[in-house]
């Protein structure tokens, strides 16, 4: 093989980081789809987000 097809072959591959990007990517459109049909059914989101609200008569100090 002479260097212009080493070249072309590495140019055709795709980067690792752009492979792993992608399937980020996709997991997370995915974990967004899902968040956004359980508010359409109604059902309440798995995560815990926000600040919990505290007990009566509990000073935060």
């Amino acid at each position: 093989m002479n260097e212009k097809d080493t070249a072309n072959n590495k140019q055709n591959q795709p980067d690792p980081r752009e492979k792993r990007r992608a399937e980020q990517l996709r997991a997370n459109l995915m974990r967004r789809k899902m968040q956004l049909r359980s508010r359409r059914a109604g059902d309440a989101d798995e995560r815990n987000d926000g600040i919990t609200a505290g007990k009566p008569g509990q000073d935060a100090t």
